[in-house]
């Protein structure tokens, strides 16, 4: 266990997961806002849903209080893989603690998030993260 969760992994290691494992399930942490614009991860190819459960609220960006039952709502259990992403890889390693504290022993921070860190231009996507990494997405 890493930091009080079951650890980073990169998109690649991630995606491999949920191919491998039937039970791994990929949750994305962040807003409606950026489901709809930014894009959102494809499972298609693996014959499994993106479990969309927002981490804060937008716009207050306040951390979401049902959190938790929304996740449990979302039928996953304590013991299964939990993929947690975000758009950069803070808010998802803040839930994967969450969850940790709440019981769940499997809860991992895909790092790099679904756009990665800014590169020279200041845009994302480019440098790391889902996208960057080549796996499937859709755009929203």
């Amino acid at each position: 266990m890493s930091d009080g969760y079951a650890g980073d992994i990169s998109p690649t290691e991630a995606w491999k997961l949920l191919g491998e494992d039937a039970g791994a399930v990929l949750v994305d942490v962040r807003t409606n806002a950026e489901w709809s614009y930014v894009g959102l991860p494809d499972l298609g190819t693996l014959d499994k849903q993106v479990a969309k459960i927002a981490w804060q609220l937008f716009p207050e960006m306040r951390v979401n209080p049902e959190f938790l039952q929304a996740v449990i709502g979302a039928g996953i259990k304590p013991d299964q893989p939990v993929l947690l992403l975000c758009r950069s890889g803070v808010r998802s390693q803040a839930a994967a603690r969450y969850l940790t504290q709440h019981g769940f022993s499997a809860a991992y921070n895909i790092a790099t998030g679904f756009e990665g860190p800014h590169d020279a231009a200041k845009h994302r996507g480019t440098v790391a993260g889902w996208k960057a990494s080549g796996l499937p997405w859709l755009q929203g």
